[in-house]
């Protein structure tokens, strides 16, 4: 009587222990997407404190930089010596890197406090994706990854009303505080519950290969952000960055293939389904992260709203994305296939790109509210299916460099769609600002085409309505780009390959499931 006792209290115990860990794995998630929504917001009152205005970008660049060349060692590292203990360092760095920043006396520290925060951050994501790959079978995986699709879109929601409000009531060094209680929350739940196998290479870790790696992504890194900012596209330093980038980058991809515990090992890329979800999980990025970028601008400056709701703003997109999500990892884990939301996301977020290109300077809030729906519906269709095709099409013992990588390239494409679409949208706003308002109007937009509310509030009637015009044609350009960009996702989804999603069970080939162990208590 006993032994049935245990065999039937066992399963739920080990469902309980996976929902306190899911549990620690939304907070590091929250985390990770909080951190940059939550300092975007208190940058004005950081600079005005510690001064240094010229080196403002390098706040935001250090953190990025060091996130994105920091992304494929950790996941790398993961695989070689266990999850649990590599995930754990990664938020412990991450959170000295939130302590040191918050405790920054001038500009210079707080970016390389910032540096050793993106660190850490690097690896947040991957492990997070990487355990849900470890812990969850892939039939299920599309459940979990969907609640975590949904963290992400709280997070953007919430991220600038969270940071305003910490600023404006504790102060700007509460911005990176914040970190500390839940980093210890998360930490303390994933010491006690999760329980995976230990693992211990007797394989050296790559360090030429890691080393070309950071120099090839630092310079594309540096390529996106400097062009067109601080330096003409076609600037020497710009040629160099690209030069050292593409040479650093040939060099790693040899490396690879003579290297004995490579970062990436290549042959993760012969799976079809693998390389085409790493394309489509980078044009995910370069719409996204564009799309946050310019949708809030265009509502201020067009619209007339408010700049402290600029959270909401994106309400819309968000929502349906969270709710998309959800509704496609339940499918997925009923049915246990997948290749149809790819398809239609990528549908999706072409027409919707087209439609927000439309908007103009008498777009209703109503009106640009359904367009950013129907993005949100597209890219909700994608954002995690990617990753658990990614993580379904490799062995096991790979699952933390497919889920490095398929993360990577979609840090790269935000980087080139914040870049390539923001060059775009400040050379066509300072065109128009130069027909229609004249030399003041180019005088105007001269350093900068992005203006805030206030900045905005203080010109003549007739320059802001130029301004008006000039940002309805830059967003138009933008997303029109985007929507071509999009093309190529719903091209790279028409060739996926369908292998249906299995529960646990053993591993016959690089597309099947992988075994996925269980937590013990």
């Amino acid at each position: 009587m006993a032994d049935t006792q245990t065999v039937e209290t066992e399963p739920d115990k080990k469902q309980r222990s996976v929902r306190v860990v899911l549990l620690a794995l939304m907070i590091t998630m929250m985390l990770a997407m909080l951190d940059n929504m939550i300092v975007g917001t208190a940058m004005p009152t950081i600079v005005g404190e510690l001064g240094g205005l010229e080196h403002l970008s390098w706040v935001v660049t250090a953190y990025t930089l060091a996130t994105a060349a920091a992304t494929p060692l950790w996941g790398k590292l993961g695989d070689m010596y266990g999850r649990k203990g590599v995930f754990m360092s990664s938020i412990v760095l991450f959170l000295v890197g939130s302590a040191l920043s918050g405790m920054a006396q001038d500009m210079g520290q707080l970016i390389g406090f910032r540096a050793v925060q993106g660190l850490g951050a690097g690896g947040l994501m991957v492990g997070v994706m990487a355990i849900i790959g470890d812990l969850i079978p892939p039939r299920e995986r599309g459940k979990y990854q969907g609640m975590m699709a949904g963290v992400m879109a709280l997070a953007m929601i919430g991220g600038p009303l969270v940071g305003g409000t910490i600023t404006d009531n504790w102060g700007w060094r509460w911005s990176f505080y914040i970190n500390l209680p839940l980093g210890v929350v998360s930490l303390g739940l994933i010491s006690a519950v999760l329980h995976l196998p230990k693992k211990r290479a007797q394989a050296r870790i790559d360090y030429l290969g890691a080393a070309l790696l950071t120099v090839g992504i630092t310079s594309i890194v540096l390529v996106t952000t400097w062009g067109g900012t601080e330096y003409a596209w076609t600037s020497a330093r710009i040629m160099e960055l690209i030069g050292i980038g593409v040479a650093a980058l040939v060099g790693f991809v040899f490396w690879q293939t003579k290297a004995t515990e490579p970062v990436v090992p290549l042959h993760i890329f012969r799976s079809r389904n693998f390389t085409l979800m790493s394309i489509i999980g980078f044009i995910t990025g370069f719409v996204m992260f564009g799309a946050t970028l310019f949708l809030p601008l265009y509502q201020q400056s067009v619209q007339g709203a408010s700049a402290t709701n600029s959270g909401l703003l994106l309400l819309p997109m968000l929502g349906a994305m969270l709710v998309t999500s959800m509704v496609a990892g339940r499918i997925t884990t009923n049915s246990g296939r997948y290749y149809v939301f790819p398809v239609l996301g990528s549908a999706l977020m072409i027409v919707g790109l087209y439609l927000l290109s439309t908007m103009d300077t008498g777009t209703s809030r109503l009106t640009s509210g359904v367009f950013m729906a129907v993005v949100g519906l597209g890219m909700g269709c994608l954002m995690q299916i990617t990753m658990l095709v990614a993580q379904n099409s490799v062995e096991m013992k790979d699952m933390g460099v497919a889920s490095s990588s398929t993360t990577l390239f979609r840090t790269l494409g935000s980087s080139f769609g914040v870049a390539i679409m923001g060059a775009l949208f400040n050379h066509r706003v300072q065109d128009v600002m130069a027909e229609r308002g004249g030399a003041l109007g180019s005088k105007v937009t001269e350093q900068s085409a992005q203006l805030d509310w206030k900045s905005l509030q203080k010109l003549p009637d007739a320059v802001r309505e130029a301004y008006q015009v000039a940002v309805s044609a830059g967003t138009h350009s933008a997303f029109l780009l985007g929507s071509i960009v999009a093309v190529v996702a719903l091209v790279a989804a028409v060739f996926v390959k369908e292998v249906p999603l299995k529960g646990a069970g053993p591993q016959k080939s690089a597309d099947d499931a992988a075994p996925a162990p269980l937590v013990e208590v």
